[in-house]
């Protein structure tokens, strides 16, 4: 039985800082792959919510403000908010040990739980959270954890981009002959460590002059396309032309389209993929029209605990995004609105998944399990 969450939004207001370096040190230009930011003891995020008109840095001093700031899509994308999560923990570490050096572990509780409930499809803010966790109940008593934390957290950081990389090159592998794509969402630097799952393979592919030009679905209501996407591939002066959601369909009919490339939010053991709502429609309209579906997930978003994406928790979150846009309302006083942020494209529909340990073409459970254990 899928497991459905329903949140509403929290009105909470977040001071937006540019983030300020000191005068020996060069300034970092917000940039996709400098979305998160650790600094001085403080967590600095690039605040999704405005791009591409403004580029601010959100500055974090606490758990708290970490597992709000996911919960409110300062930060968004799978791996982005497992990384996030992992300096979250290193801020809770901090905090614990403000109130006594002894102790500091029973203090972690509740704002490791509070994390844990900021977003429940991710899997790799689950993930990532037993890591630290583990390093944690390794740690003696004594000891001051923040070094060994920010250590590991840092590693997760590090870890996601290299695997970024190596699922760029093996996904431009695939593409092998200049074509053009289509993408949904944002999966790119911004929604991870740096570089970008499925943004990462058409990076690498671009640089092997096999990308003539990306479509990107606006993605709504969040319009991650439009305001995430095609921000990331102007900077990397990657052709790109945006779509209403519904015009996939026909723009594949008319031909010319190789590739369907996305990331994912979760896969479960059959190759079952959850990624943002209007994936599904569009993997429907690809095998229909004879194009090939690529998700490019690093292994941390495989949940081999979940048999088929039937189990996949699927957040929905307050209709109000639905109904208003730009802080108006636009739709009819009285109407209500269904509004789930995830899907789920079975494993049939999709060609390939890539990772950072290989390539499972026409993913099953049995091809999930032997790429898991490589």
């Amino acid at each position: 039985m899928r497991l459905v969450f329903r949140f509403k939004q929290i009105a909470r207001k977040f001071a937006t800082v540019t983030l300020k370096m000191e005068a020996q040190t060069s300034p970092i230009v917000p940039t996709p792959d400098h979305a998160i930011v650790w600094r001085e003891g403080a967590l600095f995020l690039l605040d999704q919510r405005y791009l591409p008109t403004r580029t601010e840095y959100l500055q974090l001093d606490s758990a708290t403000a970490v597992a709000d700031a996911i919960r409110q899509m300062v930060v968004r994308g799978a791996p982005a908010i497992g990384i996030t999560a992992a300096y979250g923990v290193v801020l809770a570490a901090m905090e614990a040990r403000s109130v006594s050096a002894a102790g500091w572990k029973g203090r972690m509780s509740s704002a490791l739980e509070n994390l844990r409930g900021a977003r429940p499809t991710a899997v790799n803010l689950f993930w990532s959270l037993q890591r630290m966790g583990d390093l944690i109940a390794r740690l003696p008593d004594g000891e001051d954890p923040l070094d060994p934390l920010l250590r590991e957290a840092r590693a997760v950081h590090r870890e996601d981009i290299d695997a970024n990389r190596k699922m760029g090159a093996l996904g431009a592998d695939l593409i092998g002959t200049p074509t053009r794509v289509i993408t949904h969402c944002n999966a790119g630097a911004l929604a991870t460590g740096g570089y970008g799952t499925a943004l990462g393979v058409i990076r690498s592919a671009h640089a092997r002059s096999l990308i003539e030009q990306v479509y990107a679905d606006e993605t709504r209501p969040w319009m991650q396309g439009a305001r995430l996407t095609a921000w990331e591939l102007l900077q990397d002066r990657i052709p790109v032309t945006l779509l209403v959601d519904g015009a996939a369909a026909s723009l594949l009919r008319q031909g010319g389209v190789g590739w369907v490339i996305v990331g994912s939010d979760r896969i479960a053991a059959n190759g079952d993929v959850a990624n943002k709502i209007g994936t599904y429609g569009l993997a429907v309209a690809a095998k229909h029209h004879g194009v090939k579906v690529m998700v490019v997930a690093p292994t941390s978003t495989i949940d081999m605990a979940i048999a088929s994406g039937r189990d996949i928790p699927i957040e929905v979150r307050d209709g109000e995004e639905l109904l208003s846009c730009g802080g108006r309302r636009v739709a009819a006083e009285g109407a209500e609105a269904w509004n789930p942020v995830f899907d789920v494209t079975p494993a049939s529909l999709v060609d390939a998944i890539v990772t950072e340990k290989g390539v499972a073409l026409s993913p099953d459970e049995k091809k999930m399990r032997k790429l898991m254990e490589s």
